[in-house]
């Protein structure tokens, strides 16, 4: 079965060891004074920032996710081992001078892969999350399919933006889930949406609804990496047959930002590997958008005829409609 994980990377501030912390997840102080006297790498994030948000400046440039956070903006809240993830999750300062200040972090997997982003006073993230809201519009009805749950980021996205949506999320690990309860406002969410959001403990990729899903989004990362089930064309085929008529996939497919427990697992190879086995399945009908100060850095793939674009932006709140102009056919 797959560990469902995400790839926007964090390299760890303290190599501190994973404890073990049966049932409980009370916040626990990082003990700053066990660090090596070598002073502390910052946290460094690849960049997710969409291209058309992006400026040049002749001054000094602000802050990026590729920038580093310093040690004393970074909180640990929680870090523990499960049966499937080493979990983590950060709280970063509000007066962290980062796009990150103020939101909190849900870290899986060794190199201390982000999983989830909150933010306290906001719903949108600038990161791919954003982009997986752009899918509804485009759908016809009928439930989503979230493959990788996670903390419920693109969830709760989803149903605030839209009120029609109903969600249906898929997580292996039970923990997540837990951790995404306590730490990241999952239940009042779920509260708030009894008949719209439904979470699922198992396999993704037994992931069924009656009559099919609108639209399915996969977002499946292990061990740092895209799951192997995403390079094969008849993990497609079969997700293909999951969906109603016009339904639609979009799929985090990764990038070179892509940190793997593996060090010989490329995390560009693997995106390109992917996009070849949804080729064979969905020809000329799959389109890629790029995100990062590098063309590389990570992908979404959408399956598909392109939809009429300026319809597209019209349905969306402004704040994406940048993305729809981003969209390319896959060129192989």
């Amino acid at each position: 079965m797959s560990v469902l994980q995400n790839p926007l990377q964090i390299r760890p501030l303290i190599r501190y060891p994973i404890q073990n912390l049966p049932n409980s997840f009370q916040p626990i102080t990082p003990n700053l004074h066990s660090c090596p006297r070598t002073p502390p790498k910052p946290i460094h994030f690849h960049p997710l920032t969409a291209k058309s948000h992006q400026t040049h400046h002749s001054g000094p440039q602000p802050k990026t996710q590729d920038d580093g956070i310093p040690a004393e903006d970074v909180k640990v809240l929680a870090k523990f081992k499960s049966r499937y993830n080493y979990i983590r999750v950060l709280e970063v300062s509000r007066r962290a001078d980062h796009p990150f200040a103020g939101s909190r972090l849900l870290l899986l997997d060794v190199p201390g892969n982000i999983h989830s982003i909150s933010f306290i006073f906001k719903n949108l993230t600038n990161t791919y999350f954003d982009v997986f809201a752009t899918l509804p519009p485009i759908l016809p009805p009928g439930p989503i399919g979230i493959l990788g749950f996670g903390a419920g980021t693109a969830a709760r996205s989803i149903l605030e933006l839209y009120p029609q949506g109903v969600v249906h999320g898929w997580e292996i690990d039970p923990t997540v889930v837990a951790v995404a309860r306590e730490y990241f406002g999952l239940s009042k969410l779920e509260r708030q949406f009894p008949d719209r959001l439904v979470i699922h403990i198992g396999d993704a990729f037994r992931a069924t609804a009656r009559d099919g899903f609108a639209g399915i989004l996969v977002d499946l990362f292990s061990q740092g990496s895209l799951v192997p089930e995403l390079q094969d064309p008849n993990t497609w085929k079969m997700l293909t047959k999951c969906l109603r008529k016009g339904g639609r996939v979009m799929v985090n497919v990764g990038g070179s930002c892509v940190e793997a427990e593996d060090s010989q697992i490329d995390g560009k190879v693997v995106m390109e590997d992917t996009l070849k086995a949804m080729h064979q399945v969905f020809g000329d009908k799959l389109f890629v958008l790029s995100l990062g100060n590098r063309q590389e850095d990570s992908s979404i793939a959408l399956t598909g005829d392109m939809p009429d674009l300026e319809v597209w932006k019209k349905a969306l709140p402004p704040s994406l409609a940048g993305y729809v102009d981003m969209w390319k056919p896959f060129s192989g």
